[in-house]
């Protein structure tokens, strides 16, 4: 064991909306957990128009629905979120099967979309188990019919905790535009010299997903987001590809930045002065190799706007490594480790970390199982100039504002975002009525095609859908 000295971040002060009797608070407690119980989300969404559809379950599961569309209408209205108390049409009971036949599955979809004038906001998918169909649910529901889909498992509704539902609410909440906590001093009041009002700033996340280990002709999926708000920066849209198989460089990272920038000027009316770009996914062999090249994607797609130069921070995120940091306990005379994990905010940026580069590692939430593995954050470029408590309190900050949850979570939400988005993009290759192969090919004769994506649907891509 090294021994070394590390700090604690405090945690930052929070904003909710007006409506609620909390409007503001700190976590302090020791998860830096906190509740919604008397708040309102800062900014919550009107859902007029919504349905309900239900695969698979048995008749007293059925029962079950009344009572949770009312306890989850009540909890939004809690919450400050509109739900309309009915859906706009009766609640559909369809079986478990339809998740198998994908066109049947598209054309009921599409009658739904129909049924409601074509204006659907929010479809909600109630199951009887987890289900490979989902795969095709989603792909059909956002790139086909323009739906936003949110779907929950029959056992979670016979328990139905406050928990659930509150969780429930949170995640539609987020995928219809709203917003569910903000930093209450925003970003420019904490870093007054790098951050202004004026200068809006765009975060970025990336991340490349790989098929798994057996699988040698599928494509790599790839997917970028970006913060559409400023000074919140805390709505992120997100575009999504797939590329030659196991390539880790983002191959049409220009094409992607630039639509997304495109989005940012029509969102902000100003394009970004800053960007902050977080890459997930990267080894340390390949540092040199993705700097270059996505940098010079980033500048190609800024080059569309003539004298358009945004400082760049350009910072490589790792998840996957054997650092693990516990907390050394002086007890009298002898010395023991304690066997609680670290704090939340624990930063460590000396002893362990690389005598001459920008990289530090830290751990931004509470490991309730298992012991918690901290963020190694490495700053590859930085035109920027920020100090290292800077980009540490930034980054710890940003994590307190991931929209599916009440607590900070380990990953800066960026490339969270991006992981997600990316997960998002491997579900719409995945067709549940595709038969595996059993012969084994030993010898390719053509190049491996790669699998274009589907579209997403005009009324889909600017919401956060894949959270």
């Amino acid at each position: 064991m090294t021994q070394l000295s590390g700090r604690v971040l405090l945690p930052p002060r929070l904003k909710f909306g007006s409506g609620g009797r909390i409007t503001d608070m700190t976590p302090h407690r020791f998860d830096r957990q906190w509740s919604l119980l008397d708040s309102h989300v800062t900014d919550g969404s009107k859902i007029k128009n919504w349905a309900l559809i239900s695969f698979g379950g048995t008749p007293e599961q059925h029962s079950y629905i009344p009572k949770f569309v009312n306890q989850l209408s009540s909890r939004c209205e809690q919450l400050g979120i509109l739900l309309n108390k009915k859906p706009v049409i009766s609640p559909l009971f369809e079986r478990i099967q339809l998740l198998n036949n994908p066109g049947i599955l598209e054309s009921k979809l599409g009658k739904i979309q129909e049924a409601a004038a074509g204006n659907l906001q929010l479809l909600i998918c109630v199951m009887e188990r987890r289900h490979r169909g989902y795969a095709d649910l989603k792909r059909i529901a956002e790139t086909s019919i323009g739906l936003v889909t949110q779907c929950c498992l029959y056992p979670n509704l016979s328990k139905l905790t406050v928990q659930f539902v509150a969780n429930l609410a949170l995640k539609m909440n987020a995928k219809l535009g709203g917003c569910n906590v903000s930093l209450y001093n925003s970003l420019p009041c904490q870093i007054p010299r790098i951050f202004s009002d004026e200068e809006p700033v765009m975060f970025m996340g990336a991340d490349v997903t790989h098929p798994h280990p057996l699988d040698d002709s599928s494509p790599s999926v790839v997917a970028v987001v970006a913060s559409m708000n400023w000074p919140a920066a805390n709505k992120y849209i997100s575009r999504m590809r797939s590329q030659t198989h196991r390539k880790e460089i983002i191959e049409h990272l220009d094409v992607m930045t630039g639509e997304l920038l495109e989005e940012f000027l029509k969102e902000v009316g100003k394009l970004p002065g800053r960007i902050i770009f977080f890459r997930d996914g990267v080894s340390e062999t390949q540092f040199d190799k993705v700097l270059k090249e996505e940098m010079h994607a980033l500048r190609v797609a800024c080059l569309r706007y003539p004298g358009y130069k945004p400082l760049t921070t350009f910072v490589v995120v790792q998840k996957r490594h054997h650092t693990r940091l516990f907390h050394r306990e002086k007890n009298g005379g002898s010395t023991h480790y304690s066997d609680q994990n670290i704090p939340p905010g624990t930063v460590v940026d000396t002893v362990i970390t690389h005598p001459r580069e920008f990289d530090f590692y830290l751990c931004s939430h509470w490991g309730t199982k298992g012991t918690s593995r901290p963020t190694h954050y490495h700053v590859l470029l930085d035109e920027n100039r920020f100090q290292s408590d800077e980009v540490q309190q930034l980054i710890h900050n940003l994590c307190y504002t991931f929209v599916r949850c009440t607590r900070p979570v380990s990953l800066v939400p960026p490339a969270y975002y991006a992981h997600l988005a990316a997960y998002r993009g491997r579900l719409y290759l995945e067709k549940s009525d595709s038969v595996a192969t059993s012969c084994t090919t030993l010898y390719r004769s053509t190049p491996l095609q790669t699998t274009p994506l589907p579209k997403l649907s005009d009324s889909v891509k600017r919401l956060m859908f894949y959270c």
